[in-house]
């Protein structure tokens, strides 16, 4: 029954998806990635002001769980300051404490099980970290 909840969670975002287009601006960074294990492609757009992440887009093509993992990671992050978005990168990636607040994105913790999918989960997440360490 869990594993369905978590299923269609994972779907309504990758149908709906949150934050989806080119954000724009002249405080506006942005990066390309692409998953090399599958040929995913992302591109973040990132606004920060004073270490807290403002405004957060994405751009792509990819398999749902990629894209779905992209637009919970931008609902997760936005407003949130720099050193809170680090702990929910790295919780993201290890899912062994409990006690931080993924959101929707507790959804794939199944996909972390499944190599190739794992890397489609964490296709943003990577983003993000190559784009806060230009920071």
């Amino acid at each position: 029954m869990l594993n369905d909840l978590y299923r269609a969670v994972v779907m309504e975002h990758a149908k709906n998806k949150r934050n989806y287009g080119r954000l724009v601006g002249g405080k506006v960074k942005s990066i390309y990635y692409k998953n090399p294990t599958c040929g995913d492609l992302i591109t973040l757009y990132i606004q920060i002001d004073q270490e807290r992440i403002e405004e957060v887009s994405f751009e792509g093509v990819g398999c749902s769980i990629s894209m779905a993992s992209s637009s919970m990671m931008t609902e997760m992050i936005k407003g949130k300051r720099i050193n809170e978005v680090i702990v929910q990168m790295n919780e993201f990636e290890a899912l062994e404490d409990e006690s931080i607040d993924l959101g929707d994105a507790q959804s794939l913790e199944g996909v972390h099980k499944l190599r190739a999918r794992h890397n489609c989960a964490l296709m943003s997440w990577q983003a993000l970290e190559r784009i806060l360490s230009q920071e």
